[in-house]
């Protein structure tokens, strides 16, 4: 790809000089570039280099754009042009895919935004002008600093242009720039005092009542009521579900997510590590149509089959469930990345599910490169990203091989594999059991237990159900002890 040199009229690199080469810039400006007098306009707060050093560092150090995300979301650049530059990167580190001007270039021109940024060239240049990658994140609290003082004196400006009103009533002057005020430091905040540092017990005990008094709260629908009665999950709930290889993980996770998605129609989304999103698509097939997974993996459906699948066919396809499979592997922060860009586009799942923990990419934050230290810090994040997104996350989990060696081969907390953190950072654990795993003549052949060993939320137990592997199915059988 050859360097593009900046565009002709009409484009945002015109008549911008953040838009210009280094050699462009400052005293080099020319002087239909430069700032007016005071007296004329003002400038509102920005930093141009901050900014600039902000996307330069991004494209030089993945570990910059890992910091950087977590700092800012893309509004708060000042030029419309790094706006778009800030959330192509975001959008290629989502994908996992490498981030660099070449990439850039790339992306950028599939959204026929190249021209308006002002070429590759630019890309370049935003590179060199970088003093150093590790300082990135300073320089993106100097751009959100700068966003807070524009928002800041636009709400001055809504307020003083309320007083210069000629019939406007005093009273209602002051409590529509209060309310304004009030509503620019929200968007500020993560919240309202979110920690609780100033909540008395009164507003605790009113909150309470209030949620009381919206009705009952089943939690998140789950395909078997004594399981989704115990658990009563609810947004920012980390859930694990852990077994042997073999035990039925996937398939309770998916089993989750296909209820969720095609039977109540609440958006969710389903992230393998392992399978192929055509895997994926056989499985949730099989088990909406109660088809063989053998039949449908050989492709010799029989006339009968093909009923029961045209019967399902148009829920499944109206079922608002996304099936991610990330190439290559994904890291916490990534995941992260891609929840918000959802969330900016307001569509952000009800729940998601991850198959499987052990096999998340650790992102270099796990100390010493320990491997306990890194599933440490990936469980860790998962709960994390639950409570920042507000929504519950599934999770399925390795139990380690000392489940075999014991005479009793029902699994506990403490075969939780790699990691103690797991269980520290779930919610609630949940342990898959089948006796035919290990006994294919047992008297309980074609049964699951699922153990709540952990509940956060009220009591743990055992709910054994239907389970139909051949249909990628676990069905509800209503036993729970």
């Amino acid at each position: 790809m050859t360097p593009q040199t900046p565009a002709g009229e009409g484009d945002l690199f015109e008549g911008d000089p953040a838009m210009l080469p280094a050699q462009g810039r400052d005293h080099d400006v020319p002087p239909t570039f430069r700032a007016a007098p005071s007296d004329f306009e003002r400038i509102p707060p920005q930093d141009r280099d901050a900014e600039q050093a902000v996307l330069g560092g991004m494209q030089l150090s993945r570990d910059a754009i890992t910091e950087i995300v977590e700092i800012l979301k893309g509004h708060e650049f000042y030029k419309p042009a790094h706006e778009m530059i800030y959330r192509a990167i975001v959008d290629l580190y989502g994908k996992g895919e490498p981030v660099d001007p070449i990439t850039l270039g790339e992306e950028l021109t599939k959204r026929g935004e190249i021209t308006k940024i002002g070429g590759v060239l630019y890309l370049h240049t935003l590179v060199q002008s970088v003093p150093t990658a590790a300082n990135a994140s300073y320089y993106a609290v100097i751009v959100r600093k700068k966003w807070k003082l524009r928002e800041a004196v636009q709400a001055g400006t809504e307020v003083a242009s309320m007083g210069y009103a000629q019939d406007a009533d005093p009273a209602e002057v002051i409590e529509a720039s209060a309310a304004r005020l009030l509503a620019l430091q929200a968007t500020f905040d993560t919240g309202k005092d979110p920690a609780g540092w100033d909540a008395s017990m009164e507003e605790l005990v009113e909150g309470w009542e209030d949620d009381q008094a919206a009705g009952e709260n089943p939690g998140l629908p789950m395909p078997w009521e004594d399981l989704q009665a115990m658990l009563c999950t609810v947004p920012g709930h980390l859930v694990i579900l852990a077994g042997r290889p073999g035990m039925g993980k996937s398939v309770a996770l998916l089993d989750i997510m296909r209820h969720l998605a095609v039977v109540h129609g609440r958006p969710a989304a389903f992230v393998s590590l392992e399978m192929a999103r055509r895997q994926i698509m056989n499985r949730l097939i099989a088990a909406e149509a109660e088809i063989p997974q053998q039949d449908i993996r050989k492709r010799s459906l029989a006339p009968d089959q093909w009923a029961r699948y045209d019967k399902v066919r148009g829920r499944i396809a109206a079922a608002p469930l996304r099936l991610v499979v990330p190439p290559g592997g994904i890291t916490v922060p990534q995941i992260g990345s891609a929840l918000r860009r959802w969330q900016i586009d307001d569509r952000l799942p009800h729940a998601l599910a991850i198959d499987y923990l052990q096999i998340i990419k650790p992102d270099g934050r796990g100390r010493g490169g320990n491997r306990t230290n890194e599933v440490d810090a990936i469980a860790r994040g998962l709960k994390e990203l639950a409570l920042e997104f507000d929504i519950p996350v599934f999770v399925a989990a390795q139990l380690s091989r000392q489940t075999t060696g014991r005479e009793s081969k029902v699994p506990q907390l403490s075969d939780l594999r790699e990691s103690g953190e797991i269980e520290q950072a779930a919610d609630a654990v949940i342990l898959l059991h089948r006796e035919d795993y290990y006994e294919p003549e047992s008297e309980r052949a074609g049964e699951i237990d699922m153990i709540a060993a952990k509940n956060r939320e009220g009591n743990t137990g055992i709910v054994t159900a239907g389970f139909r592997g051949r249909f990628s199915k676990i069905e509800p059988m209503g036993q729970a002890y």
